[in-house]
């Protein structure tokens, strides 16, 4: 998908789809009425009154669509992701970096995590955007729908393998009964964002979560949605949680294109205090701005997804061949300005639950023209078929040149990322997608990572058609005895040794994996921590 979504495992049919990831979300503005939004500024110059010292309006540039599905059991969208994260809680929250949780509506962190109860206590006099109390109805009302098994969320994936069930024990305590231990369950609880049962239980609430409608009970309440367009917030003045707001106000601008964003973040009259996304080329002339421009490294990726019935891609040795032509290194160097790493596994280098991989698909011309010819593949031509996002284009003349110099005729097509997975979602036929994934928006553990992105209801593995094969039923059940082995260590070793076999097939697999840049002005701003996925993070953040 585009680099600030990707959908998940269990959306069998279009509408789910759509749901999950943004991609294609509804366009409208929330109707007021139900978001209790003001009107707000409908320009991405328009800051709104601004206000002067420390009650004027934070300006933050959004690489990202704003458009996408809003919705927290369901959205994928970075943009919609990152703003949730300031208007609604989960039980316990993550720090953006380490990804260690903290209390947040719960009042503190299960003092044994490989407990198969955990008992929350909900932090008292914590209420709603509109004045109403969090209460454990709204808890339960929430996971109730994660673990309804006739309702397809991607939230559902995160959570369903584990958690049995929630139930209330009083007005302000829920008590979490879990399938096995599993210790890293307590991260994911971020991925539950507690909504309010009287607002998102009326009929049509959740079509109108899509669109926008945003009432949580986080440091920042939505004042006013413009799909397209900006999303502005204030603070919630009775929020009395761990994490206070600093900021009067914000306005955050989706701004996609990368010219007019690098344009709003830099010079002397610059309209914006922060932004996420910055093109590799720009950072040394911000930096000599004056402006901070920092990154974070972790699973941000160029992957290829082959569409296995389609010959010859059915067959590992051409997968392998393709990925062996392609001149990694030269990729790193050219289109990411050293920014990046070829894979050596599926995880990124910095993952906990990274070990190199037993495939590694370093530049090996003479391999890749040998697994071809063993397959008894001749004159093959490919047409990739591309999502247009910035960074991926740069990479795909490496690509064809790497592809044509073993002798495989290449065509790029790259397209707007809702053409290609319209594309994929109406089965149409198709060879190769080239595109950008980062399930680190989710979390950082391993398991987490590869249920994403891999599984037999899983909609990426719907993609490729490959669910069905044999190597790929074994691949499943080994990941589900390894979600299940209490042993941290021996866990790990089981991960990375399907990590191996997800490495060797190639079905679904990274190029490259690539540093995201936040730039900001520090002189204005401090607190600011470039994270290494989409989005920004301004919850520790206050003005100079």
């Amino acid at each position: 998908m585009r680099d600030d979504v990707a959908p998940d495992v269990p959306a069998p049919r279009r509408r789910s789809f759509l749901k999950y990831t943004g991609a294609l979300g509804a366009a409208a503005a929330v109707p007021p009425a139900l978001a209790g939004c003001s009107a707000g500024p409908e320009s991405t110059n328009d800051t709104g009154d601004g206000g002067s010292g420390k009650d004027r309006t934070l300006t933050a540039v959004i690489g990202y669509g704003n458009d996408g599905s809003w919705d927290p059991t369901q959205t994928a969208s970075a943009f919609a992701m990152a703003a949730n994260n300031h208007i609604y809680e989960g039980l316990l929250d993550t720090d953006p970096i380490t990804r260690v949780p903290y209390p947040a509506l719960g009042t503190e962190v299960p003092a044994d995590p490989h407990a198969t109860t955990w008992r929350f206590t909900l932090r008292p006099g914590a209420t709603f955007h509109d004045g109403k109390p969090v209460t454990a109805d709204d808890v339960v009302f929430v996971f109730d729908r994660i673990l309804d098994p006739k309702t397809q969320t991607l939230a559902k994936g995160f959570f369903a393998s584990w958690l049995q069930s929630v139930r209330k024990v009083d007005p302000g305590t829920v008590e979490l009964r879990l399938r096995y231990p599993f210790p890293d369950g307590l991260a994911r609880l971020t991925l539950a964002k507690i909504m309010p049962k009287h607002v998102y239980s009326r009929p049509g609430a959740w079509d109108d979560a899509i669109k926008g409608l945003a009432v949580g009970s986080g440091p920042y309440r939505q004042t006013a949605h413009h799909p397209k367009s900006n999303t502005t917030f204030e603070e919630f003045a009775a929020y009395n949680g761990p994490r206070k707001p600093a900021f009067r106000r914000m306005n955050w601008l989706t701004i996609v294109d990368a010219a007019p964003r690098v344009a709003k973040i830099s010079g002397s009259g610059a309209g914006a205090q922060i932004s996420d996304n910055i093109p590799y080329a720009n950072v040394s002339r911000l930096q000599q701005g004056g402006l901070k421009v920092a990154g974070g490294a972790g699973m941000n990726n160029l992957f290829l997804m082959f569409n296995t019935r389609h010959k010859p891609f059915d067959d590992v040795r051409v997968r392998q061949a393709l990925h062996y032509a392609i001149d990694t290194e030269k990729m790193v160097r050219v289109a990411l300005k050293g920014h990046g790493r070829p894979a050596s596994s599926f995880l990124d280098e910095g993952n906990p639950g990274y070990r190199r991989a037993r495939t590694v698909y370093d530049h090996d011309p003479a391999k890749a023209k040998a697994l071809l010819k063993a397959a008894g593949v001749t004159d093959l031509e490919v047409e990739i078929l591309a999502v247009n996002v910035s960074w991926i284009v740069d990479c795909l003349p490496t690509v064809k040149a790497s592809w044509d110099a073993i002798g495989v005729r290449t065509t790029l097509a790259p397209q707007e990322t809702t053409a290609v997975f319209t594309k994929m979602d109406q089965k149409q036929d198709y060879q190769v997608v080239a595109a950008a994934s980062n399930p680190n928006q989710f979390g950082l553990d391993a398991d987490l990572i590869m249920h994403y992105n891999y599984g037999p209801e899983n909609l990426w593995m719907q993609y490729t058609r490959w669910a069905g094969h044999p190597v790929a039923k074994r691949l499943f059940t080994d990941m589900d005895r390894a979600s299940r082995e209490p042993d941290p260590a021996r866990k790990k070793a089981m991960v990375q040794d399907y990590i191996d076999v997800v490495a060797e097939q190639a079905v679904l697999y990274p190029v490259v994996h690539n540093e995201l840049m936040t730039a900001w002005d520090a002189h204005k701003l401090s607190g600011i921590r470039a994270q290494p996925y989409p989005g920004i993070n301004l919850l520790q953040a206050k003005w100079v």
